[in-house]
Parts: C-alpha cells; structure tokens; sequence
C-alpha cells in the first residue's frame, strides 16, 4: 500500500468522524471569512501525524526525501521561514562569544543571530557590478584573503586578515544574492573545510537550484555544511515554509536540533509543512516539465528584451547569474528605479519584488504562467520605446548608490553591547562620528545598511537621505518635524577600531 502524503493524511482526517477535544480553538469548523477546507486541515501534534520536533513517522519520511533530492545528509523542516533556520545554523555551528566570518551583505536575521550569541563578526565585502550599483556575491578569493594573511610573518599567530583575531568558528556566505548572483560555493567550501571550518551558505533564494541541466548545483551538492532555503522564495510552497540541510561532520547535530526547538513554534503548522512537502514533489515528479518550460519562457522574454535600446538587463550565466531574476537596470535611462517601479504598478499593474535607485528586480518561477511573461515582455518594450529623446537621468545619487552596497564602517563595539546600551535619538545632521543605535536597512531585502556599533559617517549619512529621498523604504530611520533622526548610542570606553 502507497503511503499517503502529509497533504493526503489531513485531507483524509478532514473528512473523518473523529471529533477535536484538543486544539487549535477553531475546531476545524469556525472559518469565519476564510475557506473551510484550510481550518479542516489545520491541525496540531495528535496521534498517527508525528512531531516536527521529534520525528519519527510521516514528517521523519518527508525530512528524508527532501534530504535525497537536495543531496544533503540531513533536512530539517522549517515553518519560521529561512530566519529560522539561520538563527539556528549560526547557533549551532559558533560557540557563544566566538567568532563569524559573514558577508556583509547578509540577511538582517544573520545580524540577529551575533546579537543573541554576542558574536565577534568580521565582514566579507563584495565587488560591484560595472552596469549597475549592485554586489557581487563573494568571491572565493575573498574569503582566502580574510582567513588567509599575507605573510605569516606578519601574523604569528594566525590573526584574521592580519589584525582581526584568530580564525574564525563558522563562515557565512549569502549565495545567491537578493539580486541572482551566484557564488563559486565548491571552491569557498573547499578552501574552508582545510582549515577545518564550517561553511553556512544563506541560499534562501536558490531553492530551485541544482534541478535542471543548465542550472549551477546547489549548495549540499557543493560541499556546505549547513543550507538554508527558503522554499516559498522561488518553489511553488507557501509562504513561511523552508528547509535548513546539514553536511559533514563539523557541526554538532544535537545542538543543532537543540536551537531549532528553540527557535521554532512547539506547535508547527501542518498545513505549512503540507505545502512544503506538495511543492518538493512537484519538483520531484515533475521537474523536467516544469523547469523545461520555465527556462524555455525565461530564454525567449530575455532574447526578445535585447532589442531594449535604453533598458539593460543582466545576463543568464549558469554559475554568475541564476535564472528567474530580471534586474532592469535604468543607468542609461532618464528614470529612477523607483519611478519605473511605480510605472509598472500602477499603468502595467506588475508588481515587482523591489526598487534600487539603479534598478528594479522582478522574480519568475515555474509558478508563473506565459501570459505572465509575455505581460512583462511587452511592458518593458514599450517602457523602453517611451524613452526615446528622454534626458539621461542626472549622477546625483550616482556615489549613495555606488558606496551604499559595500560602504565599510568602523566598528566601535559589539553589536549585543550597542542595541542593548542606552540609547538616544538624534537628528540625522548631527549623526557623523556616532555610534549606531539600532539597524537601517532598505526593506525589501532587509540587508543592513549600518548595525548597531558601528560609526556613522558623512558619506553613508547622505547615502540613507538620499534613499528616503528616492523613495526607497528605510527602515530604522524616525522622520519628525520635517526631518529624521537615527538612533544612536553613547559606549563607555569605546574601541573604535576594526572593520
């Protein structure tokens, strides 16, 4: 006999005679505006459905499929989201007080993650592109020249990058990046694993990699040791759901399954953790089909954008540039990302995922349909045509938008030390030179501008004036009396030294 699918097992349950004397307090039956059938299906820990937290029966099985088609050793479930799964794999792999190596364009949750453990962190900082304002992911190169000193002469005792400390306890890197970049994962996990370091790759974005020939092989196939994806990001799951896969024998696993009780609900959603298992069967039933199609789409709107005249676009390459992200780059237009942004929305009725001053970022799956494609085709093409005799937008944001992705700050203390510390609100004016208070970022992707501890400067104050004055979405900023202040924090006995 076929064993059913978690889906199967509570829409079987759903039309049973077996009454609820135990929670949630809908009883399967009061949905008020909400569709019946998603209450009938919403469950909690009862018997014959297993426990997200110790597993041994149908969510264990599903675990170990997800684990067989990624090529992990271990998957875990996640219904808190990729958040969830990075606060863990963090935790798991650095002791508390140790030390992270993280690209600095990482996830606010990786941020989140050092305040809680009071991690030393040292940064990873990217190229940018040429075209447009935008990172790079980190190279290999990168990552042996922080680890790595020049002349170990000049480093005795194995300091990071010559003056940071000693090596560090875990590696993270973000692959791809919020914008498609890809990085070289096998080549950083490999340098790393020499000098017996765990690798945790932030691959929330790359859910769909490694299915389909022509697309660059995933993390797990790459040699991490701790994956994060978000499987709602860019496979046809709901939203919250994702998966955290485990490698080698570098991290602890009981600790691991320790922090990720810690971090996530004791009572799991099963219908989310239905949709995360609906989704990999797709994948793994239909996933010639599907990607088929989806790359076919995606190779015909792009070949037909390239009679764009003003419009650029980023290139698919297998391993620099991953499939589904068009980033519309407006550098040679008389348009600000925001303002094509809005054009889209509101005379086209597109929603794009998000606005940079330089571009604008829309996502494609294999959930999206031709007429999705072809809508977005056709909306571009006549953007562009509009454009003709348009004056080149003026360099005004020009240098916020080249320094905004990569700007290093000095660091002054701890992240943990700064966000708990006293803190005060200032205007922005009168920010230069002090310690930051809390976390600026642009929100969507909710990468840091600044963090807690470091110091603001001239440079990155005019680059978060310059956003909000974009229109960009600032988050951390507090505008009052026609001007905005920031958070800052006054540190006794500051160390205002480092990067």
């Amino acid at each position: 006999m076929q064993e059913l699918s978690l889906y199967q097992k509570l829409e079987e349950y759903s039309q049973s005679d077996y009454y609820p004397f135990h929670m949630p307090g809908h009883k399967r039956r009061l949905s008020g505006q909400l569709p019946d059938e998603l209450f009938a299906m919403d469950i909690t820990e009862i018997d014959g459905f297993d426990n997200l937290h110790q597993p041994e029966g149908i969510i264990q099985r599903a675990q170990q499929k997800a684990a067989e088609l990624y090529g992990a050793d271990e998957t875990f479930y996640l219904v808190g989201g990729s958040t969830s799964g990075i606060l863990s794999a963090v935790s798991a792999a650095v002791p508390e007080g140790g030390r992270l190596l993280m690209d600095r364009r990482s996830h606010r949750s990786v941020y989140h993650a050092a305040y809680i453990r009071n991690l030393e962190i040292s940064y990873l900082y990217s190229d940018m592109l040429q075209d447009c304002h935008m990172c790079e992911a980190v190279g290999p190169e990168t990552v042996e020249a922080a680890i790595s000193p020049p002349h170990p002469s000049e480093n005795p005792e194995g300091a990071l990058d010559g003056a940071q400390g000693p090596l560090p306890d875990a590696v993270l890197i973000t692959s791809p990046t919020y914008e498609g970049r890809l990085a070289d994962v096998k080549r950083i996990a490999e340098f790393v694993h020499r000098k017996g370091i765990p690798l945790i790759v932030d691959e929330a974005h790359g859910a769909h990699l490694g299915f389909y020939r022509g697309f660059a092989m995933n993390s797990c196939q790459a040699g991490a040791d701790l994956v994060i994806h978000s499987v709602h990001k860019t496979l046809p799951a709901m939203t919250q759901t994702a998966l955290l896969h485990v490698n080698g024998d570098l991290i602890d696993r009981e600790r691991l399954r320790r922090y990720l009780r810690i971090y996530q609900s004791s009572s799991p959603s099963y219908v989310l953790m239905a949709s995360i298992e609906n989704a990999l069967d797709q994948v793994r039933q239909n996933r010639d089909v599907l990607f088929g199609r989806f790359s076919c789409s995606w190779r015909k709107m792009m070949e037909e954008l390239s009679s764009c005249r003003y419009l650029q676009f980023l290139p698919y390459e297998c391993n620099r540039q991953d499939i589904g992200k068009l980033v519309i780059i407006v550098r040679k237009t008389c348009l600000s990302g925001p303002q094509l942004y809005d054009i889209l929305l509101k005379e086209y009725h597109l929603q794009p995922e998000m606005a940079s001053t330089d571009y604008v970022l829309a996502m494609f799956t294999i959930g999206d349909t031709e007429e999705g494609f072809q809508r977005m085709t056709k909306a571009l093409l006549e953007i562009d045509r509009s454009l003709d005799g348009c004056l080149l937008r003026g360099s005004g944001t020009e240098n916020a938008g080249a320094t905004g992705a990569v700007l290093r700050l000095r660091t002054a203390c701890k992240i943990a030390v700064a966000w708990d510390g006293l803190r005060k609100l200032l205007p922005i004016r009168l920010c230069p030179g002090k310690i930051a208070g809390d976390f600026i970022n642009l929100y969507p992707p909710g990468i840091p501008l600044t963090v807690p501890g470091e110091i603001y400067t001239e440079e990155m104050i005019k680059y978060i004036q310059d956003c909000y004055q974009s229109g960009l979405k600032v988050q951390g900023i507090v505008p009052k009396e026609n001007e905005l202040y920031l958070q800052t924090v006054e540190i006794a006995g500051e160390r205002k030294g480092g990067v």
